[in-house]
């Protein structure tokens, strides 16, 4: 058993963790960090733990929790982490950090996005972006790992084999997503209250989302060279959820009779199997059907496919996701069973909840 400790564990994302390590047989929870409910029990807080878990919630002091545990989980805003980490906490302890804080290798481009200074560049460069399916291998040796955020996921895993094998122009991709409320968090807001979100639907963070830099530079290593693109996140009446819907121009590429020609569709197919046949968590739909949120709701799983329109040379490429699992939680509990060498998916053993 290795020891665990949540920082923000009272949030949407330090909540699941919550759920996800109790199932967990390789894990116990030893603290529950959350400067908001210091002393009150966590089965308080929320009452699906009544009886599974008994303990209070206790403060976010990173030092101490650091020499306690094996691995710290930092469920908390931009800029936390950041603010707190050192070679010491690293030393003593590994850390999975679900913030943006280590997820963008620039600095400049962290603050102009985020808006805050950065008070930790030293440990940018060792940060693993622990996206499993793509950084396995580097995940694995880290000490810090920067969990990538819920869109991100999804638009990256939706459109990496295209832009990794080259059939599409990633300049000029265009994702178009909309999440479920819990995406914002837990913190009251009056944008986010019931009859504000009930019956309607919106565009917001329109060229300006602050997870538009995290998906061109991960997208811009598979396509090996920089790309700029168009993100436009959308806010939907439900709990749970990311459906991600990206268009982008189809490249000609040379056939071996020497013909130039778009790729075929059994071409892009193939490259879907070719880097998602062996992941458990990432499911390549049959042609024809389209991901929808409420088939991966409550799982770890990212659901994906594509449409190709002959008409426009297009591909319009489709992914779903639950935004607190594999777009935060989850994904985090799949990084810390590579750092430790436990089954991937131990923990995540979740079949989609329905309805």
């Amino acid at each position: 058993m290795i020891k665990a400790g949540i920082i923000g564990a009272t949030g949407y994302a330090g909540a699941e963790l919550v759920r996800l390590l109790y199932g967990h047989k390789e894990v116990e929870i030893v603290w529950y960090g959350s400067r908001s409910y210091v002393d009150q029990k966590f089965a308080d807080v929320y009452h699906n733990m009544f009886q599974l878990v008994d303990d209070k919630c206790l403060d976010d002091n990173i030092e101490e929790l650091a020499k306690q545990v094996d691995v710290i989980f930092t469920a908390t805003p931009q800029g936390y982490l950041a603010s707190v980490l050192t070679e010491e906490i690293l030393s003593n302890t590994k850390v999975i950090d679900l913030s943006a804080d280590f997820r963008i290798k620039d600095v400049a481009v962290y603050e102009k996005w985020y808006g805050i200074e950065h008070k930790s560049p030293q440990f940018i460069k060792e940060a693993v972006y622990g996206l499993c399916e793509i950084n396995r291998d580097k995940v694995k040796g880290a000490r810090l790992i920067a969990n990538p955020g819920c869109y991100t996921t999804c638009s990256i895993l939706t459109a990496y084999p295209l832009v990794k094998e080259g059939y599409i122009d990633p300049s000029t991709l265009i994702v178009d997503a909309k999440s479920g409320t819990s995406g914002a968090g837990r913190g009251a807001k009056v944008a986010n209250l019931f009859c504000e979100v009930n019956e309607n639907m919106k565009a917001y963070g329109v060229a300006t989302h602050r997870h538009t830099p995290e998906i061109e530079e991960q997208l811009g290593y598979a396509a090996g060279q920089e790309i700029v693109i168009n993100f436009t996140p959308h806010l939907v009446p439900m709990n749970r959820g990311i459906l991600a819907t990206e268009y982008a121009s189809l490249k000609q590429i040379t056939y071996p009779d020497g013909h130039m020609d778009y790729p075929s569709e059994e071409m892009l197919r193939a490259a879907y199997e070719k880097y998602y046949k062996d992941e458990k968590f990432v499911r390549v739909l049959d042609k024809g059907v389209c991901p929808e949120t409420k088939w991966v709701e409550g799982s770890n799983f990212v659901d994906v496919n594509f449409v190709v329109d002959e008409r426009t040379h297009r591909v319009i490429m489709m992914g779903a996701l639950d935004n607190i699992v594999k777009g935060a939680a989850g994904q985090a509990v799949q990084n810390m069973n590579l750092l430790f060498g436990f089954k991937e998916s131990e923990g995540l053993e979740l079949v989609p909840m329905f309805p």
